[in-house]
């Protein structure tokens, strides 16, 4: 059946209706987070032959991840009657933007809101994403999950309970947001306020997983969103710039270097299981042993692809001497960086940062141990959207009103 045939029986369909009470309308089907053969399904489903659907998936996904259309009418390849027909049935989603920031040093933060898609009569969510630009890169920050299970003494996000997981498409959206609103697609514009780098290069090359939520928690959606996100045909996300931090959800750390092919971040922060089990209380299920050992074998680990260990800087709790050392034995013979982060205050936190002086000393003594240690800039404090600093107002939902949500999410 051609497009042409499709609307013509819609159309009759429509002809036949003699009731006086108005057909239920169905909800459009979001194409932002189905992949290529999703997509080529739904075409399937409106009648097209396959032909028409080989051609129809290619420009759908050309337009929706090259060029950034949230509007079928942009799709200027595309026929007349197929737009109709595609606007029709599907949809392309974007998030509100609640309110956008932007830091002294050039970061800036975006607090989205969602709709979720499989449950449009649920109150909407909020989450927060974060771009970092320098002068040889800009990094975008995405959460995939609103809220946090993880309780983690030092961050904020972890004092937002768990409203739920974002959806793929909710997790692609936030890439798609963030290029619009850096002109990062074709014919857009960069800001004015010369805080977003110029030229020919891309305003985001890297992406990591470390905003609002534990990534391997909600594995499927963070997989699927991330391998449309590095396919070559459409963000065209180099795998070696996504990075995946975790806190430590051991079972899924070998399934995401062996199925999406990312770099791995290890939010590690202790050195020893009493001192974890306080500060990232996944330690108490996947205790140091268990998660060193999955970082070992993680597939393709190699001197030109480490592991980068992130150690946030408490003081008086784990930046001593005797930390560094023990720190570097136990990343013994794992290809690794690690990353020092000065602890980044918000209100209501029980730790403060350590010194200075101590943070470098402590650095000093990784170094000498032949691990590359950088100390790793705050950036955006002044707008809360540093490293643990992120946390959303959805928290603001009543009891019953997350019930409802948790309930309806199965």
């Amino acid at each position: 059946m051609t497009i042409g045939t499709a609307l013509d029986l819609h159309a009759m369909t429509h002809a036949l209706d003699i009731s006086h009470r108005p057909a239920p309308q169905p909800a459009r089907q979001d194409l932002i987070g189905l992949d290529r053969e999703e997509i080529a399904a739904k075409l399937i489903d409106l009648g097209l032959e396959a032909r028409d659907v080989r051609m129809r998936s290619k420009q759908l996904w050309n337009w929706l991840y090259v060029n950034g259309a949230s509007d079928f009418e942009r799709m200027s390849n595309v026929s007349k009657p197929a737009r109709a027909l595609f606007a029709e049935h599907f949809a392309l989603s974007r998030p509100e933007i609640v309110t956008e920031q932007v830091s002294i040093d050039g970061t800036r933060k975006w607090l989205f809101r969602f709709t979720d898609p499989e449950h449009p009569n649920m109150p909407p969510v909020d989450v927060e994403t974060v771009y970092i630009p320098e002068a040889d890169r800009g990094t975008l920050c995405i959460s995939s999950q609103v809220g946090c299970t993880l309780t983690c003494t030092f961050c904020h996000t972890g004092t937002q309970k768990l409203v739920r997981n974002l959806s793929a498409g909710e997790i692609l959206s936030q890439i798609l947001m963030a290029r619009e609103r850096l002109g990062d697609f074709p014919g857009g514009s960069r800001p004015t306020d010369g805080l977003v780098p110029a030229g020919g290069t891309r305003a985001i090359t890297n992406v990591v997983l470390m905003g609002m939520g534990e990534p391997l928690y909600n594995y499927e959606n963070v997989k699927k969103a991330m391998l449309i996100a590095s396919d070559g045909d459409g963000i065209s996300l180099s795998k070696r710039r996504i990075t995946l931090s975790t806190s430590g959800v051991v079972p899924f750390i070998e399934p995401t270097g062996r199925e999406m092919g990312v770099s791995l971040a290890i939010s590690l922060h202790a050195v020893n299981d009493e001192l974890r089990n306080e500060l990232v209380p996944i330690n108490k299920k996947w205790p140091l042993k268990e998660l060193l050992e999955a970082c070992r074998t993680y597939p393709g680990l190699n001197n030109a692809r480490r592991i980068t260990f992130e150690y946030v800087m408490l003081k008086g709790i784990n930046d001593s001497d005797a930390d560094a050392r023990e720190l570097v034995r136990l990343l013994a013979k794992i290809p690794a960086k690690i990353n020092l982060i000065p602890f980044n205050p918000w209100p209501g936190s029980p730790h403060e940062c350590s010194d200075w002086a101590r943070i470098e000393q402590f650095a000093d003594i990784v170094n000498r141990a032949g691990y590359a240690s950088p100390v790793r800039t705050p950036r955006g404090r002044d707008i809360f959207a540093a490293c643990g600093q992120l946390k959303s107002e959805s928290e603001r939902l009543s009891r019953k009103e997350r019930d409802a949500l948790e309930a309806a999410a199965g």
